[in-house]
């Protein structure tokens, strides 16, 4: 696993776009989506509400991050397969205990479980729903949020099974770092580290060829493996990869 340490998200969510597309091969998805993927990526940043939060080179700024955000916070009237909202706060749909439908607001757990037990490890919540997500063409990539509250401050450290560093990475940190200050708030303390792992960090390097190129900077920021090079076709690397 390659830990990036970074001063803040989007020097983070830069330096995950190098390493994926300078370190990575390429993999065609079970969906015939081309890929490049690398090994394991942990970033880690200890202030993450330190500005920049959001990288210049983005596609996804400011409003939309804060759009993306407030749905995972409070909920969105969007149709989709799952959300992180209802997975997090809302979790248990198809099941069933007691005869009763399954409804556990896991943020209200974790927030509890702090108040009774500042130094516990078990603050942690997670979204896969065996029973649901099998069958899901579109499944959660996001898997466990844990807290921990050490040296008065409210650490975040969160898993994604699978990350897509160009197009969801960013939004992803932004809005999950929001959920950890919602956590501190109500639990009267400040912000601490947030810790963001992917177990297998990847990019469409096809589809997004054009949400590339601004943090490559034509080869002079980033210099990507040949393949994806060849695929953009933009500067002189794509003949000389």
């Amino acid at each position: 696993m390659k830990i990036i340490r970074a001063p803040t998200l989007a020097r983070a969510h830069e330096l995950a776009i190098r390493a994926v597309l300078e370190r990575g091969w390429v993999l065609d998805t079970e969906e015939n989506e081309a890929t490049v993927e690398c090994e394991e990526l942990a970033l880690e940043v200890e202030s993450p509400f330190t500005e920049p939060m959001v990288s210049p080179s983005s596609r996804f700024q400011r409003r939309f991050m804060e759009a993306y955000a407030d749905s995972l916070l409070h909920g969105s009237d969007a149709e989709f397969e799952y959300d992180y909202h209802r997975r997090l706060f809302d979790w248990g749909e198809a099941l069933a205990s007691d005869g009763c439908d399954v409804h556990v607001d896991q943020i209200a757990y974790i927030v509890r479980k702090l108040r009774s037990a500042p130094g516990t490890r078990r603050a942690l919540a997670v979204t896969w729903n065996p029973v649901v997500d099998g069958h899901l063409d579109d499944c959660p990539c996001l898997q466990i949020v844990q807290c921990l509250l050490r040296s008065g401050r409210l650490q975040m450290k969160v898993v994604f099974r699978s990350n897509d560093m160009l197009s969801a990475a960013g939004a992803n940190m932004y809005a999950l770092v929001h959920l950890q200050k919602a956590i501190a708030d109500e639990l009267g303390v400040r912000c601490g580290r947030y810790t963001h792992i992917s177990l297998v960090p990847h990019i469409y390097y096809r589809r997004d060829l054009a949400d590339i190129e601004p943090f490559c900077k034509r080869g002079e920021e980033i210099r990507p493996v040949a393949e994806v090079c060849r695929a953009c076709g933009r500067c002189a690397r794509a003949t000389q990869a």
